[in-house]
């Protein structure tokens, strides 16, 4: 038995936690429809019914994302490390996105999973993006008390719903994985490579970049984060939050959080480029905030001989009518942030997910350095 195929308004397949848990062999038509290599797949998938401790989880840790990107330069910076390749701790205008420093977001790396991956120091020299102990904030930098533990309690809860996806996708994948003696949950559950990224969208310059794809009749922008393709098996996502920044002091009350606000234009947000040749725009996909989304990454359709399917996609920070990034709320003018969360779920280096151009295995440590070498 299957149970149906729930779909979102704007295409996305719909799962209910409590499926995952009870039956997950009974939702591969859902994997196959929001996962798999057919034109309307768009290669995510939304968990409903989740806990009811997630959206608090969420909420504290969006809150000291930007708490974070608020501190001074110089503290930053202490929690930056360029050995890793900026890959764990802080790391803002190091990647590159459109051929050109990504200055528009800052990001905060580690595995909520693993301190101090236990791994020869042979591999931490080979893969520093993966191996290197994690970054904290001290306990008593101020602003971000609790960054830490609030860091790996979202992780965590992600991870352990990403697991319980990973085994419905068993059923529907398990005879065409390139390394038959593993599974997709197994992968991922004993991985030390598994990595989160805390993400920071600063307030919009008022002439983004914009980039315009051959053939359709409007410019989309993908000003906050490149057109690209995940190099996870899956990525968990949350929805972020839009905080709200008064641009004079007189507006400001420490004595209270920001005010988060809904998405301050119509198009901001998330899209996919979509498969399907009759659909010639980028399909915008909401993920409610008491929701977590499942997007395919570039390890999976490797490893799927390309049964599961990674999707292009990107940010877009929108504008308003009048062409500039201000907005007012309650009569007040300011600037508005974007923070989220996503937690990469990927297998340990030497795990097999595809083969290389001459035949031979590809490991996921070769496949992900050969894309990180193109994003750095």
């Amino acid at each position: 038995m299957s149970l149906p195929v729930r779909l979102s308004p704007q295409g996305a397949v719909l799962l209910s936690y409590k499926d995952l848990v009870a039956r997950p062999l009974e939702l591969r038509e859902s994997i196959e429809s929001g996962f798999g290599s057919g034109e309307d797949a768009l290669g995510i998938v939304i968990v409903e019914d989740l806990p009811p401790n997630f959206p608090a989880l969420r909420e504290k840790l969006l809150r000291l994302s930007n708490s974070f990107a608020s501190l001074p330069e110089e503290v930053r910076e202490k929690y930056a490390r360029e050995e890793s390749l900026y890959s764990f701790g802080w790391s803002m205008g190091k990647e590159v996105m459109n051929g050109v420093p990504d200055l528009n977001k800052g990001s905060y790396y580690n595995n909520p999973l693993v301190d101090f991956p236990n791994v020869s120091e042979e591999e931490k020299k080979a893969h520093p993006m993966y191996y290197n102990p994690n970054v904290w904030p001290e306990k008593d930098e101020a602003g971000v008390e609790g960054f830490e533990e609030a860091f790996k309690e979202l992780g965590t809860f992600i991870f352990e719903v990403g697991c319980l996806l990973s085994k419905a996708c068993e059923s529907f994948v398990a005879e065409s994985l390139v390394d038959s003696s593993q599974s997709i949950e197994n992968l991922i559950s004993t991985s030390q490579c598994n990595k989160a990224r805390l993400l920071h969208y600063f307030a919009p310059t008022d002439k983004p970049d914009v980039v315009t794809t051959a053939g359709e009749e409007s410019e989309i922008s993908d000003d906050l984060c490149g057109i690209h393709l995940d190099h996870s098996l899956i990525t968990g996502l949350c929805s972020a939050i839009y905080l709200f920044h008064p641009s004079s002091s007189s507006d400001v009350d420490e004595s209270k959080p920001l005010k988060a606000i809904p998405a301050p234009h119509p198009d901001s947000g998330l899209y996919i480029i979509p498969r399907s040749r009759s659909k010639t725009s980028p399909v915008k996909v909401a993920i409610p905030s008491n929701c977590l989304a499942f997007q395919t990454g570039e390890a999976l359709q490797l490893c799927t001989g390309g049964r599961l399917r990674a999707t292009p996609h990107f940010v877009q920070a929108g504008s308003s009518k009048t062409g500039k990034n201000a907005v007012e709320v309650e009569g007040v003018v300011g600037t508005v942030t974007r923070e989220t969360f996503a937690f990469f779920l990927q297998p340990d280096v030497g795990a097999v997910v595809g083969k290389d151009p001459s035949g031979a295995d590809e490991t996921f440590g070769q496949f992900s350095k050969r894309i990180m070498e193109g994003h750095y």
